[in-house]
């Protein structure tokens, strides 16, 4: 059941909540299955990455490059898709680019030249920055501050997800079909799910003829203006981006986080084979391991940060990033550490990892307001993925130069920058509520 666009239904008719509750369950499951399937089709160029070194006979700079480059145009895509989805429908823009990825992942497979796999693989950077603005435009929409981190964390462990598939799938394929069909399957696979998202997704509910979830919670509006108005360039950079320092902390925070991030994302599987000396499919069970506990730390985090500290993502993030520095330390000091012991500390970094990056998301979308809640979760994620540039090329070349070993330590002091400017970021939201305060 939906209603005519523009004819809100009443906030205390059973049938309005039975069909916003349909719908909002509808839309979460959607963006799950579109959301996993992005990184089964991203994830993939980190599975090849050692048999591509082999068989091309590349060094590791130089596929630190490929990294970087697809890290930079994702990041910078990021923002501008954010701004774009603010301006659009979330249905068809989450739709098209997961086309545009398949395709990508598709050529990437079948090319045998080193140039035109760059190529492929930076078109799909910028296709793959169409895939997380939907989401955050579509979570703040279908769910109110109170109940947003948890449900966001849900979404977001669907990128790990995705990652354990291809993890435990790409190896498989990699050992019995050899490295194209790791690019080929998952192109497919990501064909098909395409067309289911188009036809499960749908936009916010005012689009569809809802209340707002402000109305359907009895929730203060925040803002002065309808969530269906368009908003415009000015207003995203004027009014919600530029005086902002609370946002803009988190943006730097999470450009060093995200080294540490996409560091292991890229370099895992390379860096337990060639320095812990593990297995293909070991590498990748410990890969695994790594992107499993991301998604329980994702969850755990966004339930805390709702249930604990009231919406405060800051103080979760914090603490979060405390462990994550001991662990990184003790992982550095103690270098040649047994098969099991390398799997504990992939699960322990991994918790810690991600449970600041998903909140660091939720938090850019919630201080950017909800009608540039893409363009805000699109600024962080794009200097996140600055950083994540700098973690393809930069890591491979530290490696190059002093070893697996130092690569460990510049995540650990890159975790305590992080963490610096988390802090910053909760006494700048301590000064805006008693700005607030005062003003009342």
């Amino acid at each position: 059941m939906t209603f005519p666009h523009g004819h809100h239904g009443k906030v205390d008719d059973p049938d309005v909540r039975r069909t916003f509750d349909y719908w909002r369950s509808r839309i979460l499951y959607s963006l799950i299955l579109g959301y996993a399937t992005f990184y089964i089709v991203r994830q993939n160029f980190q599975v090849a990455a050692p048999s591509m070194l082999h068989e091309l006979g590349y060094t590791r700079s130089q596929v630190g490059w490929a990294f970087s480059m697809f890290a930079l145009i994702y990041g910078l895509g990021k923002f501008i898709s954010g701004v774009i989805c603010d301006k659009t429908s979330a249905r068809y823009f989450m739709t098209m680019g997961l086309l545009g990825t398949a395709l990508c992942s598709l050529c990437i497979g079948c090319t045998h030249s080193i140039t035109f796999l760059a190529l492929f693989y930076a078109f799909n950077g910028a296709f793959q920055s169409m895939g997380w603005p939907p989401v955050a435009r579509l979570m703040v929409h279908w769910y109110s501050p109170r109940e947003l981190g948890t449900h966001w964390g849900i979404v977001n462990a669907s990128h790990q997800a995705g990652s354990v598939i291809i993890l435990l799938g790409g190896s498989w394929m990699l050992v019995h079909w050899g490295w194209r069909t790791v690019f080929i399957v998952p192109a497919i696979l990501a064909f098909v799910v395409s067309i289911i998202l188009f036809h499960y997704l749908r936009d916010i509910p005012e689009a569809m003829g809802l209340p707002s979830i402000e109305d359907m919670e009895g929730l203060r509006h925040t803002s002065g203006h309808e969530d269906t108005e368009v908003v415009t360039l000015r207003e995203i950079f004027m009014e919600h981006i530029l005086p902002n320092p609370s946002l803009w902390y988190v943006c730097l925070a999470n450009f060093f986080l995200y080294i540490i991030r996409m560091g292991f994302f890229n370099w895992a599987p390379t860096f337990l084979q060639e320095a812990r000396g593990a297995s293909i499919m070991m590498s990748g069970l410990q890969s695994t391991g790594f992107e499993l506990m991301g998604a329980f730390g994702g969850l755990c985090a966004g339930w805390v940060s709702d249930k604990i500290f009231k919406g405060r993502r800051n103080r979760t993030c914090v603490y979060f990033m405390l462990v994550l520095i001991i662990a990184l330390f003790i992982f550095w000091l103690i270098p040649t550490i047994s098969a099991v012991m390398n799997t504990i500390f992939l699960f322990i970094m991994g918790f810690f990892v991600y449970g600041p990056q998903m909140l660091a998301g939720c938090a850019g979308a919630e201080f950017s307001s909800k009608r540039a809640a893409a363009a805000g979760n699109g600024l962080t994620g794009m200097f996140g993925y600055l950083g994540a540039a700098f973690s393809g090329w930069g890591i491979g070349k530290i490696v190059d130069t002093w070893g697996w070993n130092a690569m460990i330590l510049f995540f650990a002091i890159c975790a305590m920058i992080s963490t610096f400017f988390f802090m910053l970021n909760g006494q700048s939201l301590k000064h805006r509520r008693r700005a607030c305060c005062a003003e009342k």
